[in-house]
């Protein structure tokens, strides 16, 4: 019992003592539990490794299927940015085009640009040139309407020719707007409110009065034909259902009466003219009425009124006053004897002798010009 008892310690200090020593187990305990966590090993490892790699295929197939999409976007990008640069190149082969057009027409214009420049120089050379002169040219213009508004006035007294040449002769100084020529402009129109202020004349009415008078001429009835045209008013129309021997007593009767005739024509005698100094007669008539229109458009005063009176001596001599020509014509003369062809023409002198007087200065002043440049 002694000796039995302290086995265990001994074992316990064999194992003490030996502690590095693996302890044994049973066989068959051993083998049993290596087994079981081999096996318990395994499947954890193989299921951590299918897990990997299930994820790994899936993000795998998830990568292939993401760039597959980018590859499929980025062919779709590289057509589009490929239709996008065919695109851009046509636009800029138009555009090179419309560049090169663009470049042919500013050349064209540069060219035409060149030579309008040209021709302004030339043009502003040319008007210098004729700006010299044109003073002058615009005054001789003026000076020449001046002189034929005096010759119209002078001559023929026609007023309104000569108005509208001076007025031709201010609308030329108008034109030029130089306060130079304020001076002139007015002394024109000075003399143009002369012309306005004188009395109108119908010498157009007056004229027509007479060409109506001329050819009434020729209808004016004679003074010994009075008789005539008296006789077959008094012969009246016989009445109808007359006898014929009745009608032939009562004419007889009628032409024994007209024998003798006793009537106070109120002049000494009547002149009896034969046809061929019926007919001089009427055309000196007409030849004085002529010679008065003639005077009038001459402003004759003293000829118009003796040539209307002659014709109206004439006709109240040779041919019927009382007829209702002749009481219109003698009327007609009448009235164009007591009318006044004469008016006080103005003198309008001034404004063509300042012209010249403004001309004579310009010429002047341009030799003197030209002399100073001459000496320099």
């Amino acid at each position: 019992m002694s000796e039995q008892t302290p086995q265990p310690e001994d074992a316990k200090t064999q194992a003490a003592v030996s502690p590095d020593q693996p302890t044994r187990e049973p066989p068959n305990m051993a083998g049993k539990n290596l087994h079981g966590g081999g096996l318990a090993n395994i499947s954890l490892t193989q299921v951590i490794l299918l897990l990997l790699i299930i994820v790994f295929l899936w993000q795998w197939l998830e990568g292939q299927r993401t760039i597959n999409d980018m590859q499929r976007q980025l062919a779709e990008r590289i057509s589009e940015m490929a239709a996008n640069n065919k695109a851009a190149q046509m636009l800029v082969t138009q555009s090179q085009d419309q560049m090169r057009d663009l470049a042919v027409k500013v050349s064209m214009m540069e060219t035409r640009y060149a030579e309008a420049q040209n021709q302004r120089a030339a043009l502003e050379t040319l008007y210098n040139d004729l700006s010299v002169n044109r003073d002058e040219t615009v005054l001789a213009e003026v000076e020449q309407m001046l002189l034929n508004a005096e010759q119209q006035l002078q001559l023929s007294a026609n007023v309104k020719a000569a108005l509208i040449a001076m007025q031709s002769g201010d609308a030329r100084l108008q034109r030029m707007d130089r306060a130079a020529f304020n001076g002139l402009r007015k002394a024109i129109g000075q003399d143009m409110d002369k012309l306005r202020a004188l009395p109108s004349l119908d010498v157009v009415g007056i004229n027509l009065q007479l060409n109506n008078l001329i050819a009434v001429v020729n209808e004016l009835p004679l003074a010994y034909q009075k008789r005539a045209e008296n006789q077959m008013v008094k012969q009246g129309v016989s009445p109808e259902g007359e006898a014929t021997w009745r009608k032939l007593l009562r004419e007889l009767w009628l032409e024994l009466k007209q024998l003798v005739i006793i009537e106070n024509t109120g002049k000494a005698e009547i002149p009896l003219l034969s046809p061929d100094q019926e007919f001089f007669l009427r055309e000196n008539l007409k030849l004085r009425l002529l010679s008065a229109r003639l005077a009038l458009l001459s402003r004759d005063e003293s000829s118009f009124r003796q040539e209307l009176k002659t014709a109206q001596f004439w006709i109240s001599r040779y041919f019927d006053g009382s007829s209702k020509q002749g009481v219109r014509a003698l009327g007609d003369l009448k009235q164009l004897v007591a009318s006044d062809i004469v008016v006080r023409l103005p003198d309008i002198s001034g404004s063509l002798l300042a012209v010249r007087n403004y001309r004579t200065k310009q010429e002047h002043m341009a030799e003197r010009s030209l002399s100073k440049k001459g000496v320099r």
